[in-house]
């Protein structure tokens, strides 16, 4: 695959998740790679590895309580686009609170909790109306969780039921973008429409062994067939012996993926 060189200057928060609900979308925009990282130098030592492969960058909790706000501008500053992963889930004045406190990194993606409720969820999508606020996703069950892990919480219901309620609740809060494992993403696109935007985790290299501590997992290929809007990958990556080979393979997949005919 030839790589893919980001533009000059970097897409603004807005302009880049307005494209990603498109089609069709070129699969440098469509992978995210997660720098769950304990420092900022590491992550931007990466990052500089698989610059002119990759667009999109995601930091999570370890890296922003680790490096700050700081690793967000850091980023940017050279190009990428973030997809700050915090999942906030508090009361809805702290939740608004939160999103409106981080607005200012410009980073183009924020994920809440849709178990935080409608109102905590209507609040931060009040929150993030002002230009230059990341778009939110709602999280609905993570893909660590399997049906005896829910049930462990009091919910008894599968995962696809739990997520499928989680949706629907975020839609009608006004929440546009959401989070679920590639096993519920075409009943999520089923059930809330075909103009949201779906993240997926949870992906794991065809081939590969295992799924570490991940319980719903996909090849890139078979999440994109089903609906994913974009895709999220870590240690396949950032853990490979040669993290570029390995993020260009995942890239080349999510390319002839995404040319099938729908339902082959």
């Amino acid at each position: 695959m030839t790589p893919q060189s980001p533009p000059a200057q970097s897409a603004t928060p807005a302009a880049a998740t307005s494209r990603l609900v498109s089609a069709p979308l070129d699969p440098a925009d469509r992978l995210i790679v997660a720098l769950d990282l304990p420092s900022a130098t590491a992550a931007l030592e990466l990052a500089a590895e698989l610059q002119g492969l990759c667009r999109w960058f995601k930091v999570g909790m370890e890296l922003f309580y680790a490096a700050g706000g700081s690793i967000v501008t850091g980023l940017r500053d050279r190009g990428f686009q973030v997809f700050l992963d915090l999942k906030l889930h508090d009361i809805p004045n702290t939740a608004a609170g939160a999103v409106r406190s981080v607005s200012s990194l410009d980073a183009s993606l924020l994920t809440i909790h849709a178990a935080g409720g409608e109102k905590m969820m209507r609040a931060a999508v009040e929150a993030a109306a002002h230009p230059g606020s990341p778009t939110l996703l709602a999280v609905t069950v993570l893909t660590s969780m399997d049906a005896p892990g829910l049930s462990a919480t009091g919910i008894p219901d599968p995962p696809e039921t739990q997520v499928l309620r989680l949706a629907r609740l975020a839609r009608a809060s006004g929440v546009p973008g959401l989070v679920c494992s590639a096993q519920e993403v075409a009943a999520v696109r089923a059930a809330v429409g075909a103009e949201v935007l779906t993240v997926v985790p949870g992906i794991r290299s065809a081939g590969a062994p295992g799924s570490d501590d991940q319980a719903r997992i996909a090849t890139a290929a078979d999440a994109i067939a089903a609906g994913a809007s974009m895709l999220v990958v870590g240690r396949p990556i950032t853990q490979a012996p040669d993290p570029a080979k390995a993020a260009a393979a995942l890239l080349a997949e999510i390319a002839t993926a995404a040319t099938r005919p729908a339902g082959s």
